[in-house]
């Protein structure tokens, strides 16, 4: 890097450091707060970052690279968009507003482009670790897309999240040499200063993850003082000097500063900085390597002559470097004074007039500026796949199945369509074979970058591991399932190249990633995830085995589809459905669903159930009808006026709804039976998605609030609920993921489920336990029917 070009990109930096501390100030300061509470910001982070943040986007990074931002220094990135001429000028004075810039780095939310949204911190961290593994993905079946690398810039306080290392530790993320990530060392977190043994720990855990370590610790003035003769008793002290003593000297007096910088050093020390001045040594011990730009621009190029392993920098800074609050241990949330901004402005040359401004195209810095935009412009990439899903693969459906079993048979069987193949790709936290992904494994084996020899023939599972395998196999983290996941669904903006992504995991473990879960559909990822077993339907197992909650996160989560049904051949059409979705191909099917879903979440069991009841339904309807309603959410099972070898007076008997959902349908068959034979009429509904029926009621509730009309009764409901009558909700999940039933239709329910942790049994066991069983059901059914009066 030349002199001239430094000077330049400091010169960038002073002004974009400037808009990133205006425009927090302005959201607090200047614009009318009607709320009476703090809209907040981070001046202090965003300029412990600023230097980093330059440095990369001003000199290291081409147009296929990708990074992911520290959330506290968004102000800083967008003001260098804004000067890159990537963002418009009045999102500067719409931080933290509606349609404005966000809090956090938005890849769905924010007006310029972020390649990873980060915010929840550690998870901004990962992402780009999991895009990189996708990248080696991609590259090995798609062949070579042009070198990218995928870096994150992250906070040392960061590294205290438990999911950063269960992502270093990964076999699956071994060898990405196309990963940096940057620590922004300044030694702070919101609470307090970190204690120094923390980077000997740190860089030992990466070191023994395979990593490459870096420092950029000196800055220019430091070095010289370095090099000086006798100084190494100094630069002894200045590396061993704990954290806390050296974060204090920030609050120190000028005049105070050199007796607390000597607390507790070497003998020597003293004598070695008498020739330097207050001021000389205040300048000298506050210039660290994080805020030198030459210095971070070579180390970054350092890194990417290490191909065979990611790279870590641990980047010296001061949080708050370049304001007055530098250094204070309470500055986290910090703002500059009034008298401060002013004081700033006068320093930067600017005025009211032009304090939002960039630089001219005929400065120096303008010039920069175009060709760096220029060289950072992105190609479109495509977000389809051609290939035609089909809408079934005519699974058995007769006998007993589990959901569990034919969810591995439909993929196994859309697999052997060629076209589709290549974009499937599975991916399990050490599960894929007790989830029923071992067919699609043997038909297309397990990916690795290279060839591996197999030692053991085990010839029901053919784990053959190599560059042409579609199956990713991750440890046992569910955190890092599903940041996979997401970065796979997002491999067409990071990869250029669409995928179809499905997970399998066990579904009470659905919840330990739920975190990466929320972090990937806030992100925009489309995919597939199949929770199995679940529920305390999986009995032997016990209570810590069987989840009860997963469906009110699958049925609460924006962009996630609850899924549940309990028979092969309506699993069989929701999947297919699903995997087109995800590939981006068009559904003759409920248009005005599509746009919001984004993963769909499969709930299934391994208990076999008996298909007759779904063939009858089928012969009843017919599949054009029956498809249709399985996939808008719902359909009647069993009519129960038309039940055999039961003599029901229509105008007389009483009639109750037994509405369910999943592995339960066995027992509300068996008490719909006897029901009717006490003379009750009891219509059989099964509920295959759970999610979509709620959406549905939910779209014409709020299309009634928003234009002061009476709500139409939702379309999915209306075929099924043809009779009004009291409704009993059956799950074998928390009763109240399906209470709300009663409220769309307007009449009383009882609601069923596991409220209480499970323990070990039988199936029959548990049912009667939890009041799932028939009898229950069916007393169940008495109560809603007392109620309806």
């Amino acid at each position: 890097m030349s002199e001239k070009d430094c000077a330049i990109l400091e010169e960038i930096q002073s002004r974009a450091l400037w808009l990133a501390v205006r425009m927090i100030d302005h959201a607090n300061h200047d614009r009318v707060n009607n709320d009476g509470i703090k809209v907040g910001g981070h001046q202090a982070s965003s300029a412990s970052m600023s230097s980093i943040l330059t440095s990369l986007y001003m000199y290291h990074l081409n147009a296929h690279d990708r990074v992911s931002v520290k959330p506290h220094s968004s102000p800083f990135f967008h003001s260098i968009q804004y000067l890159l001429g990537n963002l418009d000028k009045k999102y500067l004075t719409m931080l933290r507003s509606a349609g404005g810039l966000q809090s956090y780095p938005s890849r769905t939310k924010d007006p310029d482009v972020v390649d990873f949204s980060t915010g929840s911190v550690g998870l901004g961290a990962a992402a780009p670790l999991f895009a990189g593994v996708t990248r080696r993905y991609v590259d090995a079946h798609f062949g070579a897309r042009p070198a990218s690398r995928f870096i994150a810039l992250i906070g040392d306080a960061e590294l205290d999240e438990g999911n950063i290392w269960e992502a270093v530790a990964d076999p699956a993320t071994d060898g990405l040499g196309n990963v940096m990530w940057v620590v922004d060392f300044n030694r702070q977190s919101l609470d307090r200063v970190i204690p120094g043994i923390r980077i000997a720990q740190w860089r030992a855990q990466f070191e023994a993850a395979g990593w490459h370590v870096a420092e950029v610790k000196y800055g220019s003035k430091l070095k010289k003082a370095f090099s000086a003769t006798g100084s190494e008793p100094f630069k002894k002290w200045f590396d061993d000097i704990p954290n806390e003593q050296y974060q204090s000297l920030y609050g120190q007096k000028l005049e105070d500063l050199r007796a607390r910088f000597l607390d507790g050093a070497p003998t020597g020390v003293a004598e070695h900085l008498k020739k330097y001045s207050d001021t000389e040594l205040f300048e000298i011990l506050s210039d660290l390597g994080g805020h030198n730009i030459e210095s971070l621009v070579e180390t970054f190029e350092s890194c990417d002559a290490v191909t065979d392993r990611p790279s870590v920098v641990f980047a010296y800074t001061v949080k708050g470097w370049g304001l007055p609050m530098a250094g204070d241990p309470r500055n986290h949330s910090a703002q500059m004074s009034t008298e401060q901004i002013d004081v700033m402005r006068s320093a930067m040359g600017l005025s009211f007039d032009n304090e939002w401004d960039g630089f001219d195209l005929d400065t120096a810095a303008g010039t920069y500026l175009a060709k760096r935009s220029a060289a950072l412009k992105r190609a479109s990439s495509s977000k389809e796949i051609s290939a035609v899903i089909p809408t079934t693969t005519n699974p058995k459906s007769t006998g007993m199945i589990s959901t569990q079993e034919v969810f591995g048979r439909v993929l196994t069987e859309i697999s052997r369509d060629e076209a589709i193949r290549p974009y499937l790709v599975t991916t399990a936290p050490d599960v894929a074979t007790s989830t029923n992904l071992g067919g699609f494994i043997n038909r297309t084996g397990v990916f690795h970058p290279q060839e591996l020899r197999r030692w053991n023939e085990d010839p029901v599972l053919k784990w053959a591991e190599g560059p042409t395998g579609q199956h990713i196999e991750l440890g046992i983290s569910e955190m890092n399932l599903f940041m996979l996941l997401g970065m796979l669904g997002l491999s067409h903006d990071h990869s250029d190249q669409p995928l179809i992504p499905i997970g399998t995991v066990y579904d009470p473990f659905v919840l330990r990633g739920l975190d990466a879960f929320i972090y990937s559909v806030y992100s925009g990822a489309k995919f597939v995830i199949a929770g199995t077993p679940s529920g305390v339907t999986l009995a032997p197992e016990g209570g810590a085995h069987q989840s009860t909650i997963t469906p009110s996160v699958g049925m609460e989560l924006p962009g996630v589809v609850l899924m549940e049904p309990a028979y092969a051949q309506a699993l069989d059409w929701m999947l297919c459905d699903a995997i087109a979705h995800v590939a981006g191909n068009k559904s003759d099917t409920t248009p005005d669903l599509r746009p919001s879903e984004l993963a769909f979440y499969f709930r299934l069991t391994t208990r076999p159930i008996d298909q007759t009841p779904f063939t009858q339904a089928r012969e009843r309807l017919g599949d054009a009808l029956l498809r249709t309603q399985v996939l808008a959410g719902a359909y009647r099972l069993v009519d129960g006026r038309n039940t055999p070898g039961v003599s029901l007076e229509d105008s007389q008997a009483p009639v109750v709804h037994l509405v369910a959902t999943g592995a339960v349908m066995p027992e509300v068959l068996l008490a719909a039976q006897e029901l009717a034979q006490e003379g009750v009429i009891a219509h059989v509904v099964e509920v295959t998605s759970p999610g979509r029926l709620y959406g549905s009621w939910q779209r014409t509730l709020k299309q009634g609030i928003r234009t002061a009309s009476t709500p139409s009764f939702p379309g999915a409901l209306r075929p099924i609920f043809t009779e009004r009558a009291p409704i009993v909700s059956v799950h074998d999940g928390a009763s109240h993921a399906m209470s709300w039933l009663g409220s769309a239709l307007g009449m009383p329910q009882v609601a069923m489920g596991v409220d209480t942790f499970g323990q070990s049994g039988t199936i029959a066991d548990l049912y009667r336990i939890h009041d799932l069983d028939s009898g229950s059901i069916v007393n169940g059914a008495l109560a809603a029917l007392s109620l309806n009066v």
